[in-house]
């Protein structure tokens, strides 16, 4: 299968031409943001107060990166498990967020939320932060410089490989492997 080409930001149209499974390569800008990078852009939303950058189209990366060595854009920047970000997460697509970066399942809420947002999630490798760290071509912090490798930045990728897990139809990559597991091998697991 070919891996499809996607820049950030990403359009309704190109969120709705993903799906589940797809191999993509994504260029262009997004975000990162982990735990307490997500508390305070909710908190922000709950105020009314504006965000330090622009959600609408943006794709963010679960990632706090290791220290970048001399002449690196980044350190080691391999996923962040996504689960800890569900409790935020639909705010933000509420408020534009097309795609989301990271290891690991989703709360139905998210899915519920992707569905009726029309956003994407994608799964990178974990354990393969170095290697991903060479698609991170710029990294700047930009929000929140007191979270150290925590804090929001603001990357320039080409090419930063991923999967789509679940896409803005409701399909989750877990459960059809799953079912297909079952089905070849007369297991429930």
């Amino acid at each position: 299968m070919d891996k499809i080409k996607i820049t950030a930001p990403l359009s309704d149209e190109t969120v709705l031409r993903l799906k589940t499974g797809d191999e993509v390569l994504i260029s262009g800008t997004i975000y990162t943001a982990r735990d307490q990078a997500h508390f305070r852009l909710v908190k922000l939303i709950e105020e009314n107060m504006p965000l330090p950058f622009n959600l609408q189209g943006q794709i963010i990366y679960y990632v706090g990166p290791t220290p970048e060595k001399p002449g690196e854009a980044i350190g080691s920047a391999g996923p962040t498990t996504s689960y800890r970000m569900d409790k935020y997460a639909p705010a933000l697509m509420k408020l534009g967020l097309k795609g989301m970066i990271g290891k690991g399942r989703r709360s139905e809420e998210v899915k519920d939320a992707m569905k009726k947002y029309k956003s994407v999630y994608f799964g990178a490798i974990g354990g393969a932060g170095a290697l991903i760290s060479k698609t991170i071509k710029s990294s700047k912090i930009i929000a929140y410089d007191d979270l150290l490798s925590e804090a929001v930045r603001e990357l320039t990728v080409e090419d930063f490989p991923a999967i789509v897990v679940n896409d803005a139809y409701g399909i989750d990559l877990y459960e059809e492997g799953r079912k297909k597991f079952e089905n070849r091998y007369g297991i429930a697991i």
